[in-house]
């Protein structure tokens, strides 16, 4: 029998948390349900679910403050990590993304769309397929392992959050190839996803500094995009 994949609902409006949670139950889902931050970070410690959908504005520790901790410890600095949020602007999406978090929902939204933008983050971050990318790409001293989701640096293990990581192994599959933003996009969210150009700027960013030294093999190409540095 197939384990089902465990979601962590932070939420503390009961109506929200109890609507995705119907919804995510219906499409198999195993679901655990908080309703503030802390114990949410303390169900995330000790149950270490498959994806967390966090809601932005808790009570006491909101869910900025969350997402990074969940970020700085070692058993969920992997895990997906949805934001849900009434903050719509693009500086919000750039704050959350910055925080660590891989998706970002807004409110209202759809159920249906909800559930398919979970999948796809799962998917994403699930274990690798057999494609003709490599599971594992080695680049100036970067190992960057798809099956295992790590990446070492200069042999040293270092966390990314999903959607860092797919970046990182995206550019490293490429080098020498400058992409514009927006393909960067297509590339690990897939075509018309509802993100902005700026968000891939935050996550460069975070990239840069999880890489330390060989931080400025990302570069930047000015008017263009980015290039992971070729040989």
């Amino acid at each position: 029998m197939v384990k089902k994949e465990t979601l962590l609902i932070v939420e503390d409006e009961a109506d929200i948390r109890e609507l995705i949670s119907f919804n995510l139950e219906m499409n198999g889902y195993e679901v655990i349900k908080a309703a503030n931050g802390e114990e949410g970070l303390n169900l995330a410690r000790r149950l270490q679910p498959d994806l967390i959908i966090l809601d932005l504005m808790l009570p006491g520790a909101d869910g900025l403050k969350i997402c990074r901790q969940l970020r700085s410890e070692s058993h969920t600095k992997n895990t997906p990590v949805m934001m849900l949020t009434a903050r719509g602007e693009e500086d919000d999406q750039v704050t959350g993304f910055a925080a660590g978090a891989d998706d970002y929902v807004t409110k209202p939204f759809s159920p249906r769309v909800l559930v398919a933008r979970v999948k796809a983050l799962l998917r994403r971050n699930g274990p690798a397929q057999e494609t003709t990318s490599n599971q594992v790409v080695e680049h100036h001293g970067i190992t960057i392992d798809s099956a295992r989701h790590e990446v070492r640096v200069a042999g040293k293990s270092v966390g990314f959050s999903a959607t860092e990581f797919a970046i990182l192994r995206f550019l490293a599959e490429n080098p020498g190839w400058v992409f514009s933003r927006h393909q960067i996009i297509d590339a690990v969210k897939g075509e018309d996803y509802p993100v902005t150009a700026r968000s891939v700027d935050v996550q460069i960013l975070g990239i840069r500094k999880k890489l330390g030294a060989k931080g400025d093999l990302v570069e930047t190409v000015r008017g263009v995009g980015y290039r992971m540095r070729g040989e």
